[in-house]
């Protein structure tokens, strides 16, 4: 089983910064798609960003610009680097192994809070 764990979450100022890890436990890292989601209080879950194994990478209208999602294969590590950061990114940020029907493994989630 994939276990998946987040980390860098907290509390930021509007228009700071924040970079998000998830460690991922097991040998086939470097195979996977991975993705970040959010979920703000009272909203459901949105994707975020993905990476494949390759490095391609895909993101919401809401993070692109703005977002940066990257991994480090030989640490079993998936980042997201967050600048520019309103408010309305507050929320619960997860960690995810895709497959090609969408998420297949989740992380805890870390807490993300933009505010003044």
């Amino acid at each position: 089983q994939v276990q998946l764990v987040e980390s860098g979450g907290g509390l930021v100022q509007p228009g700071g910064s924040l970079r998000l890890s998830c460690a991922a436990a097991g040998r086939i890292f470097s195979i996977y798609t991975m993705g970040w989601y959010r979920q703000a209080p009272g909203k459901q879950r949105e994707f975020v960003a993905t990476i494949t194994s390759g490095g391609r990478t895909n993101y919401a209208d809401s993070a692109k610009g703005r977002f940066t999602i990257s991994r480090d294969n030989a640490k079993n590590t998936v980042y997201l680097q967050m600048n520019s950061l309103k408010p309305e990114d507050t929320a619960v940020y997860y960690c995810t192994v895709e497959r090609v029907s969408g998420p297949r493994y989740w992380g805890q989630g870390a807490q993300v809070t933009v505010s003044s």
